[in-house]
């Protein structure tokens, strides 16, 4: 294994302390010991690396910028050194008919081992003709190249649950990934996602040959499998009945909680609190912005007005409140927010069959 990553140190320039800490991290993420390490470790300098077919569909690109910004330790070239991205329309060299070339070869010449990483929504309203590359739609590549893979990852809320192109009236008929292909695949949702629950999913996949453990709505547990407000810093003030009344009032500049002011943070299954974005050292809401919802399906419907609290919801007086997570539970069914709801349903369904894998 040393041998492997003095290799690695001297091609790429990660150093070896660097390549550690990014398998360390990519572990704790995971909920993994320590003495796992070794085996991502051992995974992720394979030189057996799977080849990658990253999709472009209806999106910003935001999640590809996300992650090749990423730092500490440079997630962007770690997971680029893991993987062999053999098609990725924004960074590689081929364009035009050179590119589909190498999309064709590729899904043929490793079928049935290669990872699909889709990134953006696919439309499907007037056969799909609203996003075309190459002379094909959208929904026509995503038929193609899906079912050849070894596995399907959707990066991103617009693949995995449509996102803001998917948002009433939605004159495109955009869906995600999964809603197309009529079957699970594994969801990464975010607005952008945070690079490490990427990182972690294809760590999981090349150390245990199969997917992370997964909730109703395809997203990995590990980072996905509680709300933010469970994991919040405001949380305590939650509890207290300590509330924003306004951006910019006293209350917003002690740090009070943003329920008040729209923070959709008890119906939003993410791990933003626990593991920061880019090793920035605060998040929105630490930052002072409530959440939107962004890893929900349809929250751009369901979580707006983004700066109204959730209505019919009894706000709690001075004092401790005893029951502040009777009143989360009160907010989901008021709300009738479906991605929370279904995401509890999945993880209790996962945690009584003893952490089964939905996936087939």
């Amino acid at each position: 294994m040393s041998r492997k990553l003095h290799e690695k140190e001297i091609k790429t320039g990660v150093t070896r302390r660097t390549f550690l800490k990014g398998c360390a991290m990519a572990a704790a993420a995971l909920g993994l010991s320590d003495e796992v390490v070794p085996r991502l470790v051992e995974a992720a300098t394979s030189p057996q690396r799977p080849p990658v077919v990253w999709l472009h569909f209806q999106e910003c690109t935001g999640c590809t910028e996300a992650l090749l910004r990423a730092s500490h330790p440079d997630i962007g070239s770690l997971i680029l050194d893991i993987i062999s991205l053999d098609y990725h329309e924004t960074v590689m060299a081929a364009a035009g008919h050179q590119a589909e070339e190498i999309l064709s070869n590729t899904i043929e010449k490793y079928k049935g081992k290669f990872i699909c990483v889709a990134e953006g929504a696919v439309p499907t309203r007037d056969g799909g003709i609203y996003c075309k590359i190459g002379g094909r739609t959208a929904l026509e590549i995503i038929k193609d190249v899906a079912p050849k893979a070894a596995a399907v990852i959707a990066i991103g809320t617009c693949a995995s649950f449509g996102g803001v192109q998917a948002a009433s009236p939605n004159p495109t008929g955009a869906k995600g990934i999964g809603d197309v292909l009529g079957k699970s695949v594994i969801n990464i949702p975010g607005c952008p996602p945070n690079p490490i629950a990427f990182l972690g999913t294809v760590l999981h996949l090349l150390t245990f040959k199969r997917p992370p453990e997964i909730d109703a709505l395809g997203r990995p547990l590990f980072a996905y499998g509680r709300r933010n407000h469970d994991q919040c810093e405001r949380r305590a003030h939650f509890d207290e009945g300590r509330f924003v009344e306004q951006f910019g009032d006293e209350n917003h500049k002690k740090g009070y909680c943003l329920y008040k002011v729209g923070c959709k943070g008890p119906v939003t299954f993410a791990n933003c609190p626990a593991v920061r974005f880019n090793d920035v050292s605060t998040w929105p809401v630490g930052a002072g912005h409530g959440c939107i919802g962004c890893t929900e399906p349809d929250f751009w419907d369901t979580c707006s007005p983004f700066y109204e609290h959730l209505p019919g919801v009894k706000m709690p007086g001075s004092g401790i409140v005893t029951d502040a997570d009777t009143l989360g539970k009160k907010i989901l069914g008021i709300t009738a927010v479906a991605a929370g709801i279904h995401a509890a349903v999945g993880i209790g369904k996962n945690l009584l069959k003893g952490g089964q894998n939905k996936s087939k």
